[in-house]
Order: structure tokens, then C-alpha cells, then sequence
């Protein structure tokens, strides 16, 4: 009767011990799974900011139709951690001085927009359309300098060297036409 006694008071004290040991293990369990699953608040990526962003033109990879020069205007990110853009970028062709030449680009809603995530070191570009009839045919030509370049949603600018013929004539102002931001680099052909 005694090793009975002390097998069911085994049994009992090894029945406790599981079940102490699940309550641990199921009190643990969350913080330790959720610790491996990003949270809601990392797992949202970041805005690209001007200081993030490194813009460009690929003079390179420029194509023309129909009197119409077609330029990648590239955004590589250039910080640390990944951000992400969406929509249309402002433009403007600036002289020297920073006066605006010209109109800033119109808004080209051929593409739908859509956001772009950008890892450290990667790029998106803008398709930018630079119209030759108006600036061949323009009365008041200006040499530009560069781009003023304002990422979606934001209020601080970047530049980006530009040294073509802006027009500033009254109502030949429109020479530029900019798409959303796209992924990769761009590809002559891809302005259709």
C-alpha cells in the first residue's frame, strides 16, 4: 500500500509539474513568438525623405518620339534602412540663380500609382517627358542648370543636374510632363 501511495503521490507531483510547466510555457510563448514577428509599428516602412534620396537623370538611357525626349529621372536611396515612395514627384527646371524656368512639369497620370519600396541602395525612377517642339520653336530660350526635384509628400527639395533649353515665353511654358514613381531604373521604350 505504501509504494501505492508514493506512485500516486509521484504521479501527482509529476501532474502538477507539467502543468505549472504548459502555464510557463503558454505565458512565455506570446513574447517569445511575438518578439520574431515584426509588430505592426516596425513593420510599416518609412517615407523617403530628400536626405534619404540621392536624384538623378539618366542621360544614358533617354529615347525620343515624336518630338518628344523621354529622361529617367532616378531616386536611389541612399540611408541605412528602406523607405518607400508613391506618386508624382514635383519638378521644375531652374536657372543658375534657383529662378524657375518655365512651368513646373505637368502631371502625366498615364501610369497608375503605386507605392515603391526602396531597400538601401536601391532605385525607382520618374518617366520625364521634355517636349523639343516647345522649346525648338520657343522665343524666350533659357539654358537650364538643374531640376528641382520634390519627392512625394514632401516639402524640402533635392537637385539633380539638368542642362537643357527651358522656355520661358508666355504660353510656351509647358515643356515637361512627369509620371508617378515607378520601381528599378527605367529602360529606353518603357514611355508608352
Amino acid at each position: 500500500m505504501i509504494k501505492l501511495f508514493r506512485t500516486r503521490r509521484y504521479l501527482a507531483l509529476a501532474a502538477g509539474m507539467a502543468a505549472a510547466a504548459a502555464l510557463v510555457l503558454v505565458s512565455v510563448a506570446p513574447s517569445a513568438f511575438s518578439a520574431s514577428r515584426p509588430s505592426a509599428a516596425t513593420a510599416a516602412t518609412p517615407k523617403c525623405g530628400p536626405a534619404d534620396l540621392g536624384v538623378w537623370v539618366a542621360r544614358d538611357q533617354s529615347d525620343v518620339a515624336a518630338g518628344t525626349a523621354f529622361f529617367r529621372l532616378e531616386f536611389t536611396n541612399l540611408s541605412h534602412h528602406a523607405c518607400t515612395l508613391y506618386g508624382f514627384p514635383g519638378v521644375s527646371a531652374r536657372a543658375s540663380n534657383g529662378k524657375l524656368l518655365g512651368n513646373p512639369a505637368a502631371r502625366d497620370d498615364a501610369v497608375k500609382a503605386r507605392t515603391v519600396r526602396l531597400a538601401p541602395g536601391a532605385t525607382g525612377y520618374a518617366l520625364l517627358a521634355y517636349s523639343d517642339v516647345v522649346t525648338s520653336n520657343c522665343t524666350k530660350k533659357v539654358t537650364a542648370a538643374y531640376l528641382l526635384v520634390y519627392a512625394p509628400d514632401q516639402f524640402v527639395a533635392n537637385t539633380a543636374f539638368w542642362s537643357l533649353t527651358a522656355c520661358t515665353a508666355a504660353g510656351q511654358k509647358n515643356f515637361l510632363r512627369i509620371r508617378v514613381i515607378a520601381p528599378g531604373i527605367g529602360v529606353v521604350g518603357d514611355y508608352g
